[in-house]
């Protein structure tokens, strides 16, 4: 059956376009119950013996959840105890479009066969369809057609059963919907009502998500907040410059400040930045917010201060007291949050505060995430869960509350244990680490494998070349090799050849979504989160000695001058000979073979093997870069890294000039000349601790689509276009810049999404946030195993260099370590030292001695282990010695002879 719409519309023109909007009804979408024998011949979803166990509802039944239910209520929803669920394309396609987290869980639960979650059509079920009536708004349609679908569920299934014992009970918490669906003879009930009637899991009560009337009755009458702005007044305010629109980030260092960077293209003013809880009104990291700019005579500097503890516990407590900088020089716009546009709430891992309430069930949750505030909760498992570090999602803020609301999610385990911690930390920046469905699994080559005639008829075979590889010790996911040999001309040929990952994973299957999904491949200390299955990524596509394998080459002939003739690039056969190893450059743990802890730990130094490695590397990316744009102007999938603002520039003028010493910002050749000269006579760390600096001025380097931007350069590697081709086991943007070369030179065929420039903005978008997500979660890996190492260690001293100066905080640099924290000097426990902050040197007085950037210094090194959850690395001043401030020199102990692993 087949309904038609015609609407007219005005073309700019003043022409007049006829549009027909076509939707098709069929009578044979099957209900999906085991009882009913007539829809359809296939294997039933909703089964009578996993109905759930209930007081209110004795009878086996099915549930039918509405929109709101299905996006507040999904943590109860894909509990194990929740099955039998009916889910409408009414509900699914509101989701979709209001929250792609809740879509997504939503969906995993439905392809549980387990959980026998079906989804019913009834938008195109001649029977449950329904077309919007005269002056009904969209919202108040669809409520209806979900109630004509649980209407229609409820007299199918009595026909098919006798008296009708299996039953349809509809979830709402609209209590305009509920009246009317009792109207209609529906069995309706209240989400929670419902899940206290559930017979022998009171936990699941936990998981509720407060509703805002049941949030404003724990929540106490005096006015803590302004109140958000209508989003009416928001958009209106925003399209006449009243307001600006931005992201909230909040400061990891200090909970009192926050920044909002501004979203629009055009506007002069790029950033807001926030002071203050009144002014941050309840926004929380991340949020999209609308603030409104204050007057520049109100405008003020960022606080210089670094906040040693957590938010204080009491609610009373004046948190308004910020730190202002009158140095007009650096004064920011600063404004205030007036409206909360979009939240971007998600489920936070961290573990039960001291709760400062007397009732037994109510209390505190602080996250792990310094940015996030704590969240009030009600549970009656507290007592279990001391120790336990556990996720809590928010309900919502009230203006009259100092916190806001939430819900108990699930518990991960004991706080310390490494698995737990390790869970936290892959939870909180989003790196998806779930085991490959089998509809992934399904899509990878049967084995044994082994390379065919198609092969060698399509590729260059390369087996004859003397290629090898080199990477850490241990590396199993090896993509790139090299080889170099001369020609009869006298010319070299070199080659840089690639793991050819994109034969085996095509376009738009499962095995292909699920790698651009995940992004990138996540290493932490002991532990890879591989983006596409181990058969790929440490076999069939790993470039190891002595097996032959599939690639893709990049292969030059150059003279001795390294100066290019031409470039050639060929999907080929390749033979590695040798897999050379060499140590990487960074920190590395050695690891005690029984406990699995990490019992030393150093920096590595760079090789010349590994610049001429990376070298030809960034050829290869230049190179390839070149001819993929050359081939498709408008949808080359490219890497940027955008020119640094003068300002960010300032803190490292500032360090040099500390030494005398000039450092020029005019280009990136300009930079890199006066870092080449900047040494100081007896101080040869200096060059290394201004080259630290002048990499955090630096802006971060992204992935974007060639017809979508005109900026192509590459700052910090001086080329005016630049990709990533190299590593495509580990990064999903060279399985992409793969398929378009592999298109230029005639060796694969192009499809639809490759070409649309807007897809490949959305996908470079999501591989941007997966890789810094993935640098932070490596990070985050390797503080905690540095905190194991120090956990048993003691005292242990060392000397230092001080990075930056900050008004009560001077911030070290452990180079033996590549460490660094900070020496605070006030004290809520004792007095504080004289202190004197001058913003301009920078440098800070502590009594009568001056501390300045790049000063050496010697520190005690430990691990407060106070809080369980927060535990830090402390370090007090040794030397220079200051009256008061200094600490004793600890006594060495001998260290315990254990087995060493370099991991």
């Amino acid at each position: 059956m087949l309904k038609s719409k015609t609407f007219v519309k005005k073309t700019r023109s003043g022409g007049v376009l006829k549009i027909v909007r076509e939707h098709y009804l069929r009578d044979d979408i099957w209900c999906g119950s085991e009882v009913c024998k007539e829809c359809k011949d296939e294997a039933p979803v909703l089964q009578e013996h996993a109905c759930i166990e209930s007081d209110l509802c004795s009878y086996p039944h099915y549930l039918i959840p509405d929109t709101n239910v299905l996006l507040h209520q999904i943590d109860i929803l894909v509990d194990p105890l929740i099955r039998n669920v009916i889910i409408l394309q009414t509900v699914l396609q509101e989701v979709r479009h209001r929250s792609a987290p809740v879509y997504k869980r939503i969906k995993d639960a439905i392809h549980e066969k387990e959980k026998h979650f079906y989804t019913f059509t009834n938008e195109h079920h001649r029977e449950t369809f329904i077309e919007r009536e005269q002056g009904e708004s969209a919202n108040d349609r669809n409520d209806r057609a979900i109630r004509v679908a649980a209407k229609w569920y409820t007299d199918h299934l009595a026909k098919k059963t006798n008296g009708g014992s299996l039953k349809v009970v509809l979830l709402t918490d609209d209590r305009a919907n509920k009246e009317k669906a009792e109207q209609d003879g529906l069995i309706v009930y209240r989400c929670e009502e419902y899940i206290k009637s559930l017979i022998g899991n009171p936990e699941l009560m936990d998981r509720l998500a407060l509703q805002p009337d049941d949030q404003n009755e724990i929540t106490g009458s005096k006015l803590l907040f302004p109140e958000h702005l209508p989003l009416s007044r928001i958009q209106s305010g925003i399209k006449n410059g009243m307001f600006l629109q931005g992201t909230f980030h909040a400061n990891r260092d200090n909970y009192l400040e926050g920044k909002v960077f501004i979203n629009r293209e055009g506007e002069e003013i790029n950033e807001v930045l926030l002071q203050g809880l009144q002014n941050l009104n309840r926004a929380v990291h991340q949020d999209v917010v609308a603030v409104e700019l204050f007057p520049k005579e109100r405008w003020v500097a960022p606080s210089s201060v670094v906040l040693q503890d957590d938010s204080p516990n009491d609610e009373d407590a004046d948190e308004d007291e910020t730190e202002n900088n009158v140095n007009s020089s650096v004064l920011k716009p600063t404004g205030r949050v007036v409206g909360v546009i979009k939240r971007n709430w998600r489920p936070f891992c961290g573990m039960l505060s001291q709760s400062m309430i007397k009732e037994a069930t109510r209390h505190l949750f602080t996250p792990a995430d310094r940015r996030i505030p704590r969240i009030r909760i009600e549970t009656r498992q507290a007592a279990n869960l001391v120790g336990q570090r556990i996720m809590v999602a928010i309900d919502g803020w009230p203006k009259n509350s100092r916190y806001p609301n939430g819900h108990f999610v699930k518990n991960l385990g004991s706080a310390g244990d490494k698995e737990t911690e390790t869970e936290v930390l892959l939870l909180e920046h989003d790196v998806p680490h779930q085991p490959f469905s089998q509809a992934v699994l399904s899509f990878l080559p049967q084995m044994p494998w082994s390379i065919t005639e198609e092969d060698l008829k399509v590729r260059a075979d390369l087996r004859h070349l003397c290629v090898c590889s080199v990477d850490p010790p241990g590396c199993t996911d090896i993509d790139d090799t090299l080889h170099c040999r001369e020609l009869e001309n006298g010319n070299l040929e070199v080659g840089v050849h690639i793991a050819d990952v994109s034969h085996f994973i095509r376009p738009g299957n499962a095995l292909d979504q699920e790698a651009a999904s995940r992004g990138t491949t996540v290493y932490l200390c002991g532990k890879r989160i591989d983006m596409v299955p181990e058969l790929l990524s440490s076999n069939l596509c790993s470039l190891r000695s002595n097996v032959e394998r599939l690639a893709f080459s990049c292969i030059w002939e150059m003279n001795h001058n390294a100066e290019i003739i031409k470039a050639h690039f060929t999907k080929s056969i390749i033979n590695s000979k040798v897999s050379l190893t060499l140590s990487s450059p960074e920190v590395r743990f050695h690891i005690d073979s029984e406990t699995h802890d990490p019992i030393d730990m150093q920096s590595k130094e760079l090789k010349e093997t590994n610049s001429m490695v990376e070298e030809f590397m960034l050829l290869a990316n230049i190179s390839v870069a070149q001819k993929i744009y050359d081939e498709f102007s408008e949808c080359a999938l490219l890497r940027k890294h955008p020119s640094p603002p003068p300002s960010n520039y300032d803190i490292l003028i500032k360090a040099a000039k500390s030494r005398d010493l000039n450092i020029l910002t005019d280009s990136a050749k300009a930079l890199a000349d006066s870092l080449n000269n900047a040494t100081v006579e007896n101080f040869p760390y200096f060059n290394t601790l201004l080259r630290i600096l002048a990499t955090r001025c630096m802006m971060q380097a992204v992935y974007f689509c060639s017809g979508m931007d005109s900026d192509f350069h590459h700052y910090g590697l001086a080329s005016p276009i630049y990709t990533h081709f190299t590593s495509p086991i580990r990064r999903y943007a060279d399985i992409i810049v793969h398929r378009l070369l592999a298109v230029a030179i005639n060796a694969d065929s192009t499809y639809p999404d490759l070409m649309d420039k807007h897809k490949q903005t959305a996908l470079c978008n999501n591989l941007n946030y997966r890789h810094k997500m993935a640098q932070y979660a490596q990070r985050a890996s390797v503080a905690f195993h540095t905190q194991l190492f120090f956990k048993n260690k003691g005292i242990i001293n060392e000397e230092g260099f001080i990075l930056f100066v900050r008004k009560n905080a001077i911030i070290i640099l452990i180079p033996k370590f590549g460490l660094e924290g900070a020496v605070f000097f006030d004290h809520k426990d004792r007095p504080s030292p004289r202190l004197s902050f001058d913003s301009e040197g920078p440098t800070l007085k502590v009594e009568e001695h001056t501390f300045r950037m790049f000063d050496k210094v010697k520190v005690t090194i430990s691990l407060d282990a106070s809080n369980i959850q927060h535990q830090r690395i402390r370090m007090a001043l040794v030397e220079p010695v200051i009256p008061g401030v200094s600490v004793p020199v600890p006594e060495s102990e001998p260290e315990a002879k254990k087995p060493k692993l370099d991991c």
